[in-house]
Parts: C-alpha cells; structure tokens; sequence
C-alpha cells in the first residue's frame, strides 16, 4: 500500500509529488503530465501571468521557470508574456527534473477501502493507498452554459477543446465570454482567418494595464505592492495569506472565490483583440438552435430586446465551475459524505488541505472556496504543495508507521487478488509504472 497517490500531473500535482518525494513518502504520481497545457489551449496562447510568478514548486527552491528558460536561452523577464507551449515544456522539464515518474494511466474511480483508498484505472489492476491527493486541474469542472446543451456537438464547442483553431478559417465563429480564454480565442480566431464576434453579458470589458517595474522608489512599492497574482494589496493578500483567507466566515469566502480577479484581458492583448474582433456587449444568451450546418443564437439586451445571430459555430469561453458533483471519478457515497464551503459544492479544507473525509486531500480550483482565489493559479501551488505533504504526514501519523519504515515489514506493492474487491485472481500482482 502507497503512502500517497497524486491524481493529476499539472503543476499542482506535480509540484505535490516533488514535495513528498522529498519527505520520503512513497508516492505514487498519476495522469499525463501537463495534459491542460499541452492538450486543452490553443497553439499561439501565451501565459498571462508574469514568469517570476508562474513557478512550479520544488522543496528546494530549484528548478524555476528561469532556470529552465536560462538553460535554453529563453527571455523569461518581468513585462514580457511567454509562449504556452514554453511554460508546458517547463512543466515537463519540471517532471523529469523534480518529481517522481509520472504513470500515464487513466483514474476511473477513488472509493474508500478500510483505513485508506481503491484507485482503480483503465490500465492495470488496482492501487491503494493510504492517503490521496486530487489534482485534477480544471477539466472535470468545464462550464457549458445550459441554452447551448441541447445543440448538436459539431455546433458548439468549449473553449479547452481546442489545441488548432485554423480549422474555422473562413468561418463565422461567436465566442462567448469575457475574459482572457475569450477575448485570446477571439483575437487567435481572428489572426487565423475566421471571422469571429465576441458575445457577452457584461457592458464592458475590463483589461489589465501595464505591469509596473520590479525596481521602483520605496514609496511607491509600498503604496502598490507587487503579488504572485498582480500589484496592489488586494492582490497581494489573495497571493500571500492564502492561510488568512481560510479563517474567513464560509460565505465571505464563497464570495471571494465568485468575485476577486474577475474577468479581464491581459494589456498585451488589447490591440490585437480591439483591431480585429467586433464585440456585442450587455448581451445575453437565452436560446440556441441548429439551422442545418448553422447556429442561431437569441439573444436578449440589457434593455430587454430580441437580438438574433446567425454563425457557423458557437466556442463557450464560459469558464470552469469548481464542484464536487461535477468529480465523477470520486466515489458518489464519499462526495455526497464531503463537508461543503457553504453552498459553493466546493469541499471545506482544513490547514493541510484535507478533507472532511480523513485521508483525502484536494489541491487545486476546488480548494479556492477554502483559500482563495491564488488557488485559481500556478502561484498557489507553491503554498500549497509543503502544506498538503505536511498535512499527509500528520495523517499518516495518527495511523502509525507506513509499510516500509524502520521495523516494519514491507508488502509487495501490488495486494493480493484477493484483497482487492473486484480483481480476479488471474490478474497480475503488479501496477503500471
């Protein structure tokens, strides 16, 4: 039985791993590394965070994104935006430099089994687990709004089911949304040869302004602090004191999760988007309908009137909706069981990021209801990574010693057929590496 099993190898789950690695945990690290990087953002994308802020966390400190960028030659400087497929190499460097083998497999289902877990995967009998962390990223939680749901798939699309937008070349596309996977898609759309129209419900569009210099007079700095999540003390508190934030009362801590860092375009995009794409704002969407190889979307203005579009294709840039429902790898008897912030369907954490299940750990979008909006964010994986393996230690010690340590005779790792639930006896006793 595995001290711990990472589900998820993003920079969470990777960064986790590294983490426990380090403490000598066994650990077990499971998913395709990087997999919303490279597989869910289009070709042409940068990151919009600064780089000093956009690193993986090892226990040591090593292994920045500038030491990765400095090895190959690469500007990686304050003010300057990188390429996505930059960042996602850095991720797999990352994997290959800091954390234990990742183990591609497929997660199916996580179900409690005596003290600990059953993970079981597409791709080999059964692992267990004495404790489990879940970095699933942001794709289980993909937001399609409700009056699209009902379109046939070639009609609509998500905005993270994209790695090639060439493919609409020549073609209407309305893009729906505000913020930065919106208004990039759009302008990417655009540069690529469609013919795209941005749809939102807000009457405005808020974009980011030039970051301020690193270097700037004392006074200054203090007035407008820089933050991991962008300047100023709001920010500030959001990326440093994600602790704080937990102590709130649950609704104030709902509300930051539903409203801090809102919707907005990054500065260096503004001139790309705003030459290019034609916007519909204050608007709507409340109907959407397939007409033959097209869509017709009714929309209502601020001032209630009917406004229809006709396009070739529909691309939701609607966000992700951090629920536990939406989970469907998590046993439904153990996410029914889960103590929820409020009503956000997010799971209350505690100081190590544990469940109200013992043993269960989350990391990642769903811990923002418990700790903020830094969670929404590569910069948090850095608070989060030594406090989840410190938290998983402290588990692990309220259970005794693990297999393996000094006086205590270690298992195979792979159990017995028999002592698994659903595995015949014909199946090898080994798991994937």
């Amino acid at each position: 039985m595995d001290d711990l099993v990472v589900i998820g190898a993003g920079p969470y789950g990777l960064s986790i791993a590294a983490h426990a690695a380090a403490a000598g945990l066994d650990v077990r690290l499971l998913g395709r590394p990087m997999a919303s990087w490279r597989d869910h953002m289009p070709d042409g994308m940068y990151l919009k965070s600064e780089p000093w802020s956009s690193n993986l966390s090892a226990p040591d400190g090593r292994h920045t994104l500038a030491d990765f960028c400095a090895t190959r030659g690469i500007v990686a400087e304050h003010g300057t935006p990188l390429p996505i497929g930059t960042f996602s190499a850095y991720g797999m460097w990352f994997a290959r430099q800091a954390a234990p083998e990742v183990e591609e497999v497929t997660v199916l289902e996580v179900t409690p089994q005596g003290d600990g877990f059953r993970v079981r995967t597409a791709e080999g009998p059964p692992l267990l687990a004495r404790a489990v962390a879940l970095a699933v990223g942001v794709m289980p939680f993909v937001h399609r709004p409700e009056a699209l749901r009902d379109l046939p798939p070639s009609h609509y699309s998500h905005s993270s089911g994209h790695r090639d937008l060439s493919r609409f070349e020549g073609r209407e596309v309305a893009v729906l949304g505000a913020g930065q996977a919106a208004l990039e898609t759009a302008a990417l759309l655009a540069e690529q040869g469609a013919r795209p129209c941005l749809v939102a419900r807000r009457s405005r569009l808020n974009w980011n302004t030039l970051p301020q210099p690193l270097e700037r007079p004392p006074l200054r700095a203090l007035r407008d602090p820089h933050s991991g999540l962008g300047t100023g003390w709001r920010s500030w508190v959001w990326s440093e004191l994600p602790w704080a934030v937990r102590r709130l009362p649950a609704p104030t801590r709902e509300r930051i999760a539903a409203t801090a860092l809102g919707p907005a375009g990054a500065w260096w995009l503004r001139d790309r988007f705003e030459r290019r794409v034609p916007v519909m704002l204050g608007h709507r969407l409340h109907r959407a309908v397939a007409v033959g190889e097209r869509t017709r979307l009714g929309l209502t203005t601020r001032a209630g009137e009917s406004v229809v579009l006709d396009t070739a294709h529909v691309i939701a840039a609607t966000g992700f909706v951090p629920e536990l429902a939406r989970l469907e790898l998590l046993d439904a008897g153990l996410r029914a069981a889960l103590e929820t912030v409020g009503e956000s369907g997010a799971p209350e954490l505690g100081p190590g990021f544990e469940s109200s299940w013992p043993g269960l750990f989350f990391a990642g979008l769903l811990t923002a209801p418990s700790f903020g909006p830094s969670m929404r964010f590569v910069h948090g994986a850095g608070f989060t990574a030594g406090r989840l393996v410190r938290g998983v230690r402290k588990r692990l010690g309220a259970r005794g010693p693990r297999p393996g340590a000094p006086g205590v005779a270690r298992p195979d790792r792979a159990a017995s057929p028999g002592d698994v639930p659903g595995v015949p006896p014909e199946h090898p006793k080994t798991y994937l590496r």
